[in-house]
């Protein structure tokens, strides 16, 4: 993807939008609101859970289609690129028509005026929780997909919200996390001749440096409800390099 007339290009990821996180959802609305870019790109889990795009269609999908709406108008202001995240990955073209988003392919290649870039959502890097890479390589095939989405909408979203109630009890067991593999992101950006890697999943915003030339930028996620809140765009202006804005205080 070429960048090159770009002077400023913004990126975020994680913010999980739900209905019950009403705080999160009013300031990543009225922050696109006042955005100045000349691209933004979302690098995943913009949703907490997507189900199929048949939601946009049934009763239930009141705050998805608002936010696709919300969407639909930024892009018609500035371009918006998309990648799906771990909890987003159902989103399918009649979504993507409906926002205005254009849909990034994993990882994403991305020309900037200062180098080659990588762009991707993260979780197919974490490659020691082999146990998720699994469910990953499963729930990514086109027969789960489409048995998944020949259910009832109602069956798939109790199967949603019975995967955030155990993926939350997990959380409060768990010692210790499982980061990207350094040695893993490396490779990625060898293979594609890039000296940059973007991405989010983490929740670990940092900055990591993989060789004397190779980086690695983590994405903050969003959460306004929490005490400190939490939520921050990757910017990148032309002559100032990628520098991070916190959008709370």
């Amino acid at each position: 993807m070429n960048a090159l007339a770009w002077h400023k290009l913004t990126f975020i990821s994680d913010l999980h939008l739900q209905a019950s996180q009403e705080a999160t959802f009013e300031l990543w609305r009225k922050s696109l609101q006042t955005l100045q870019t000349d691209a933004l790109f979302i690098l995943g889990d913009l949703f907490e859970v997507w189900v199929g795009d048949d939601i946009l269609d049934a009763p239930q999908g009141d705050f998805e289609r608002k936010c696709c709406d919300i969407l639909h108008q930024v892009s018609q202001r500035i371009p918006v690129y998309w990648m799906v995240g771990n909890r987003d990955f159902l989103w399918g073209d009649k979504a993507a028509q409906r926002s205005g988003m254009h849909t990034l392919r994993d990882p994403c290649v991305l020309e900037t005026v200062e180098g080659r870039w990588v762009l991707s959502h993260g979780d197919a890097l974490c490659i020691a929780d082999t146990a998720y890479q699994a469910f990953r390589q499963q729930v990514r095939s086109e027969s789960w997909q489409l048995e998944f989405l020949s259910k009832p909408l109602e069956q798939r979203l109790q199967t949603a919200r019975d995967l955030r109630a155990q993926s939350e009890a997990l959380k409060q067991k768990q010692t210790h996390w499982v980061d990207v593999d350094n040695t893993a992101a490396l490779s990625l950006l060898q293979a594609h001749q890039a000296h940059v890697l973007i991405h989010g999943h983490t929740h670990h915003p940092a900055v990591h440096a993989l060789s004397e030339t190779h980086s690695r930028w983590v994405l903050s996620d969003w959460d306004a409800q929490v005490h400190p809140p939490r939520a921050q765009w990757l910017t990148w202006q032309r002559g100032l390099g990628l520098s991070r804005q916190d959008l709370v205080t």
